[in-house]
């Protein structure tokens, strides 16, 4: 199974240290050979996986990864030094028909102090948010159960609360979904050693957390579908 080399964590490690064109260029030879195609064949199996318990999320590789450069525009009005580069390689795997803007999906990432698994809502759009929260109110004692599910919790931890501090307009203040309601992402992570990237069973620990987690996704992505007419009708 796939899984990457010592050498693509070395060259990540040089890319956080010099994060440049003058870098990158004369090393893009091992970029292509030890990160881009190892997380292109990564991607390749883990939709294979994804066959048994999350079809609709299966993308082309070159679709669920992410590029290596990063938007630098604002980087100079923040008092940032420019850099062009990510130090991580990632992918995401978007529901079929939520290409162009978020929905609930799957997530995952190698960088040189850290490999993450993670599934969920992170950043819905504003007519998102709505109808998933109009759903977890109607559902709220069903998305609990899946996110105590022991299986699950034992994998993988739930995301840290971006919350309001009150209820969102439109909902009642003494909802039993209220908790939940306040917050604006729903899911769940596992943060690896850096060095499980470079482990024969790569591919394995990454599968196995996204189908205990798919059944949170699915519901997530459930209540936008079901937003959809309210959504279209604005």
């Amino acid at each position: 199974m796939t899984h990457f080399t010592p050498e693509a964590l070395k060259f990540l490690r040089g890319l956080a240290r010099h994060n440049d064109r003058a870098w990158f260029e004369p090393r893009r030879e091992i970029y292509e050979r030890e990160l881009k195609l190892p997380m292109l064949a990564l991607i390749d199996e883990i939709n294979h996986a994804m066959e048994d318990f999350a079809p609709e999320h299966i993308r082309l590789p070159h679709k669920a990864m992410f590029r290596i450069y990063r938007d630098t525009r604002f980087d100079a009005a923040r008092g940032h030094p420019a850099r062009p580069y990510k130090t991580h390689v990632s992918a995401w795997w978007v529901r079929a028909g939520m290409e162009k803007t978020s929905g609930a999906g799957f997530y995952c990432h190698f960088s040189p102090t850290e490999t993450i698994v993670a599934a969920g809502a992170y950043m819905p759009t504003g007519d998102q948010l709505l109808a998933i929260r109009q759903h977890i109110e109607a559902h709220h004692r069903e998305l609990r159960a899946l996110l105590t599910n022991r299986k699950l919790k034992a994998a993988m931890e739930e995301w840290e609360e971006s919350s309001m501090k009150r209820v969102p307009r439109g909902f009642c203040a003494d909802s039993p979904a209220a908790d939940l309601l306040r917050q604006r992402r729903w899911g769940v992570s596992a943060t690896l050693p850096a060095e499980a990237a470079i482990a024969p069973g790569l591919v394995k620990q990454i599968a196995r957390r996204f189908a205990l987690a798919a059944p949170l996704v699915h519901f997530l992505n459930a209540g936008i579908a079901a937003g959809a007419p309210l959504q279209l009708s604005f």
